[in-house]
């Protein structure tokens, strides 16, 4: 009988990339929008709930739809390449960035469609390109953990 061992150095590998991967979103997600939130207070349900009330009416501009547009034709070679399951993490990576670059964290985590929106209006081809690629029925649809 053959007896097939996982390397341990694999472990560590796998648990460095996960914490990278936590790293980057948490980076990516706290590094946004010019108002660093409220201090800690007794308050604290008033206040988010006037954050949440500003994040859901955030709209996209069309510079940053025109640059969200850019980048996603930039990448639709490299989804054609890679396939599915791979383009849709880079998806998801792609609009973080976009969103962390801008300050629409909090407003793409309220409203995954707001990307669709933006796209839609913008650049209707890309986006369709983007979803036949990625074999999702929208760009919300393949936002995960956002």
């Amino acid at each position: 009988m053959i007896r097939r061992t996982v390397s341990r150095s694999a472990v560590p590998t796998r648990v460095g990339l996960a914490l990278a991967a936590t790293a980057l979103c948490v980076t990516a997600c706290g590094s946004g929008g010019s108002d660093p939130g409220p201090a800690e207070s007794t308050t604290a349900p008033p206040s988010t709930t006037s954050t949440t009330a500003a994040s859901a009416t955030a709209t996209v501009t069309s510079d940053q739809a025109e640059t969200l547009c850019r980048d996603l034709e930039a990448q639709l070679s490299n989804w054609r390449t890679q396939g599915a399951t791979l383009g849709r993490g880079g998806l998801n990576i792609l609009v973080q960035t976009w969103a962390a670059q801008y300050g629409l964290n909090a407003a793409v985590v309220q409203n995954r469609a707001i990307v669709d929106d933006a796209t839609e209006e913008t650049c209707g081809d890309v986006r369709s390109q983007a979803i036949d690629l990625l074999e999702i029925p929208d760009l919300a649809s393949g936002l995960v953990g956002l």
